[in-house]
């Protein structure tokens, strides 16, 4: 596997980075491993907790910095990398904020005696994360579980190595003690044997879904504990009240942001038939409006996709998807104005069961619009989905839309919001969209030993 950055705005290799070796693995597991025994009684959470506000600070000083690196990487505009450091920095306030409410020992009310149970680190852990948010994905993971007192090997996609890299000198750069978190360029079997090293207590990965069954079988044969972020088709359920001027002014942020490529984003857009004609033509105004060119210009508004691989993955989608039925009501164009990896904002639309693309992730600047009669049928068909990460309902009555957004299988449901993440808000889904949960109280517990004490009545 090689570990390069090629900008996808000028297709040139910017950056190549060598393959971890063995050795270097060995003596990352060993430093971690230190690190975890050191740190398991919980005795140095102040000083965490001060490394951790450092890192804070160092996000925000350099903030532009790291958000020029993630561009170059993937192709992100450099307007939303900066309000992805800055977002990052909050995790960083969240969790030194609350640490010590997290890890306080919970008690038991029995009459059998005295109990209480301790939240205790379990060990290292390894972490497998993706290229979309090259610093948000790490730091959602790293930041809690470094409070708890678990060191964290990071191994990133391999088409952003440089953000990754640069994420973990900034926690050296923080005061974080060497095994805190190692970012190393590994390949696949390297981290089949990482998981299943015995100094390696649980894996956590956001990616796709053939990499997730296969990180987790590894961490399954290992009986090691596991979460994993694996995408979404999620659906975005108008409802006949819908305020359709509120409703355009959502969708660019809906299924736009980050060149549509976001797990969260809305994929399946459901709307009713009394605004199907008119959400059709606010949408193609939304997506023929978009200004592509070199993300690092401020006045770009649409980035190139992060590779060409990824670029001729969704244009198959698109075709398998027309030759199956689908009508294109916009887009599907070659980008000829430009040597970047940009593909045109396109609007599929009777799209039916029987369709190949009707159950996959069409993770890009593409939207899929399904027509609805009544509001039983908008709910059967946001569930009809293999996946179950997020969803938004959009409505002027909220009463109604907190019962619609209650009979969404889904992990996570917005309410006229597209898609949201902040430090105080669980993240995850549940069916093919994996297990667990990131952020929030809940993502800070999600490798804890919870430690039982218990003293019986004499």
């Amino acid at each position: 596997m090689a570990y390069k950055t090629t900008n996808p705005y000028t297709n040139e290799v910017e950056h190549e980075y060598p393959n971890a070796s063995d050795a270097q693995i060995e003596e990352t597991l060993t430093a971690a491993h230190a690190l975890y025994l050191k740190w398991r009684d919980g005795s140095e959470l102040a000083e965490r907790k001060q490394i951790i506000s450092r890192l804070g600070e160092l996000l925000r000083e350099k903030k532009h910095e790291m958000a020029t690196l993630m561009t170059h990487d993937m192709g992100k505009l450099i307007g939303e990398a900066e309000g992805e450091v800055e977002l990052c920095a909050s995790f960083c306030d969240y969790y030194v904020e609350k640490a010590d409410e997290f890890l306080a020992p919970t008690p038991i009310y029995t009459t059998s005696g005295n109990a209480y149970v301790l939240h205790q680190a379990t060990g290292v852990l390894m972490a497998v994360e993706p290229w979309n948010f090259p610093f948000y994905q790490i730091a959602r993971v790293f930041i809690p579980n470094f409070l708890v007192g678990n060191p964290m090997i990071l191994k990133d996609a391999s088409i952003c190595p440089t953000s990754a890299q640069a994420f973990a000198d900034l926690v050296s750069e923080a005061g974080a003690p060497k095994g805190s978190l190692t970012n190393m360029f590994v390949s696949y079997d390297q981290v089949a044997n990482i998981i299943a090293d015995k100094r390696v207590q649980g894996v956590c990965l956001t990616g796709s879904e053939r990499g997730g069954k296969s990180v987790a079988t590894e961490a399954a044969t290992n009986l090691k504990k596991s979460t994993m972020e694996l995408g979404g088709n999620d659906a975005f359920i108008v409802l006949p009240d819908a305020d359709i001027d509120k409703l355009e002014k959502t969708i660019f942020f809906a299924r736009l942001y980050n060149a549509g490529q976001v797990c969260t984003s809305s994929k399946r857009f459901i709307v009713p038939d009394n605004l199907y004609d008119e959400f059709l033509k606010r949408a193609k105004k939304v997506f023929s409006s978009v200004k592509m060119g070199d993300p690092m210009d401020p006045s770009t508004t649409l980035a190139p996709m992060n590779s060409r691989h990824a670029k001729e993955k969704l244009q198959k989608q698109v075709d398998t998807a027309i030759a199956n039925g689908a009508k294109v009501y916009y887009g599907n164009e070659p980008v000829t104005d430009q040597e970047g990896q940009f593909f045109m904002p396109t609007i599929l639309t009777d799209i039916s069961k029987d369709n190949p693309v009707f159950d996959q992730e069409m993770f890009g600047p593409v939207m899929s619009v399904y027509k609805y009669h009544d509001v039983q049928e908008a709910i059967d068909v946001a569930n009809d989905s293999s996946f179950g990460l997020g969803s938004t309902v959009f409505s002027e009555n909220i009463s109604e839309a907190r019962k619609v957004a209650a009979q969404i299988d889904t992990g996570m449901t917005w309410i006229n919001s597209g898609w949201a993440s902040l430090p105080e808000l669980p993240f995850g889904g549940v069916k093919h969209s994996g297990y667990g949960r990131e952020l929030a109280e809940q993502g800070f517990r999600s490798f804890m030993n919870d430690h039982l004490i218990y003293e019986p009545e004499a």
